[in-house]
């Protein structure tokens, strides 16, 4: 089933009013006629099981049939910063971050990023990256639309990330495996994460010992040197593998 998101004042008496760009999804691209089932979330645990029952103008109205409670998102907060890449390797970045997880996926101008955005530039990426966070949390059902951040420096990633309990950031030059899996394994269900990747290039020395001094840890991510949009994928999916095999065995 398709899922939407709606906010909580738009389900009342039974029925979600559903508005914006949906409206036009639903009816011309989709398709879809009373009666065809869907699924909306307003962002918390319940999830609304409906069913299409009317298009007036510039609505489409679903009848609540049952609503559930819905376990889909992580037991951990996890905020992925980024060092722009170049291209439109965001788009990926993002759209795969959300898949696996993440709840805020915050841009980060680094020393060694090619990519340079003046504020009318960041302000569309922002808009435009914002709505692959909401085409893939549909996709992959998640209860929570992620926020994607306009782009920060390195100094405010650092003052952001302070605000997490466990703070990681994969380096080449990081300790070996062993430590790199006592640091991972010690993570409990319900920790704040955060997780900086550094652009092409990766992360500048000198970035490297600020974010260490701000109790950032070096972790290692195997032998082989992985690219900007494979190395933050890399960590968020060892989190989900730790973090959700760890809450079940509770």
């Amino acid at each position: 089933m398709y899922r939407f998101f709606v906010e909580e004042s738009q389900i009342y008496d039974g029925t979600v009013h559903i508005t914006g760009s949906d409206v036009n999804h639903i009816k011309n691209v989709l398709r879809m006629r009373p009666g065809e089932k869907i699924l909306v979330s307003t962002g918390g645990e319940k999830e609304y099981h409906c069913a299409v029952s009317d298009f007036p103008e510039g609505e489409v109205l679903a009848a609540v049939e049952e609503v559930t409670a819905a376990d889909r998102e992580l037991p951990s907060g996890i905020v992925l910063f980024q060092g722009l890449p170049k291209g439109d390797k965001m788009e990926l970045i993002i759209q795969k971050a959300v898949e696996l997880g993440a709840t805020e996926i915050v841009p980060v101008e680094m020393k060694r990023c090619v990519v340079k955005l003046d504020r009318k530039k960041a302000e569309k990426k922002a808009e435009r990256w914002q709505t692959i966070a909401l085409g893939a949390a549909k996709q992959s059902k998640r209860m929570q639309i992620p926020t994607v951040h306009m782009p920060v420096t390195f100094q405010q990633a650092l003052a952001m990330m302070a605000e997490s309990d466990v703070r990681l950031m994969p380096y080449e030059n990081a300790e070996g495996m062993e430590g790199t899996r006592r640091i991972l394994e010690s993570i409990e269900p319900g920790e704040s994460i955060a997780i900086l990747i550094g652009p092409e290039g990766g992360i500048d020395e000198a970035e490297v010992e600020m974010a260490m001094k701000e109790k950032v840890e070096p972790i290692t991510l195997g032998k082989r040197i992985l690219r900007t949009e494979t190395a933050g994928m890399t960590v968020l999916s060892i989190l989900v593998y730790l973090l959700e095999g760890r809450e079940r065995t509770r």
